[in-house]
């Protein structure tokens, strides 16, 4: 097998390969073909698309053309940079045509340095909001990164009280 795979000046045609020979050939062809590597974007992304892109990534993914509505399950990582988000969940659905995605079981969102767990989070990417809901007598919880306040010159100088003056 190796004569035939190897470069010669007299390469034989496919069509010239004994049909075992074929036959001994598309296991690894198919390897091949499916180990090459992929880009992950279009080349001709440009930066403004890419901040706009939403990666999402599990186990298992179904599309549906007719409704619009991409599900992942298992193990789901969503991460949208343009907004600096990145989630998880055991499953997501994206509206596209509602531009919405629904994240259900054991959902964790950070954005910006605050995050979210509940059990479904629904995101509406239009109008930028989180609707959580927890597990049946659970609770949702929000941790919020409070930035501190800018002390002034005035804010750090001695406090003043104005009295009124008594004159005699």
């Amino acid at each position: 097998m190796m004569a035939y795979l190897m470069l010669s000046a007299k390469m034989p045609t496919i069509s010239k390969l004994p049909p075992w020979m074929l036959r001994s050939m598309l296991p690894w062809a198919m390897t091949i073909a499916l180990a090459m590597p992929v880009p992950a974007r279009p080349l001709s992304t440009s930066p403004s698309n890419q901040s706009s892109a939403i990666t999402l990534r599990s186990d298992i993914q179904e599309a549906n053309a007719k409704t619009g509505v991409v599900t992942a399950r298992g193990n789901v990582q969503i991460i949208y940079p343009g907004r600096e988000i990145r989630a998880t969940a055991a499953q997501a659905q994206y509206f596209s045509r509602e531009r919405r995605i629904v994240l259900t079981g054991n959902v964790y969102v950070i954005q910006s340095g605050n995050s979210l767990r509940a059990e479904t989070v629904t995101y509406l990417i239009d109008e930028g909001r989180f609707i959580a809901q927890p597990l049946e007598n659970n609770q949702v919880e929000s941790i919020y990164i409070v930035p501190e306040a800018e002390a002034t010159a005035d804010s750090t100088a001695t406090p003043r009280l104005n009295l009124p003056s008594s004159q005699p």
